[in-house]
């Protein structure tokens, strides 16, 4: 990725969360930007989003993104000075549900085996 690409994906993820943050409430969940992937062109913006809470208000969650999302566009370019705006296209990021089983199989693996004495106190 060119470093004019990767600044403009950090500056984008930075302010996109900090726009809803301030100006947008979700109900009975909890909503985080993971990832913002702009095309070469910078005419589209996918934004990956997780929602943390009960499965049936991720859907819910992410269609009021995407019905909401000319004014997010409106606020987050208000904060975003380029030449061309992408359209933003939210996206469900399900790699947290998927992390959670690994986790919790790391976490009930036995100590490590180790031949040295324990350290005096």
């Amino acid at each position: 990725m060119k470093l004019r690409m990767q600044k403009v994906r950090e500056l984008m993820l930075r302010e996109l969360c900090a726009v809803l943050e301030r100006h947008y409430r979700f109900d009975d969940c909890l909503v985080t930007v993971h990832d913002v992937l702009p095309t070469e062109d910078l005419r589209h913006c996918s934004v990956f989003v997780g929602v943390l809470g009960k499965p049936d208000k991720q859907e819910p969650a992410i269609a009021k993104l995407n019905r909401e999302r000319g004014a997010i566009q409106r606020e987050l370019y208000k904060r975003v000075k380029l030449r061309q705006s992408p359209q933003l296209i939210f996206r469900l990021d399900r790699t947290t549900e998927k992390a959670v089983p690994l986790i919790q199989v790391i976490d009930s693996l036995p100590a490590p085996f180790s031949d040295e004495p324990p350290a005096p106190l």
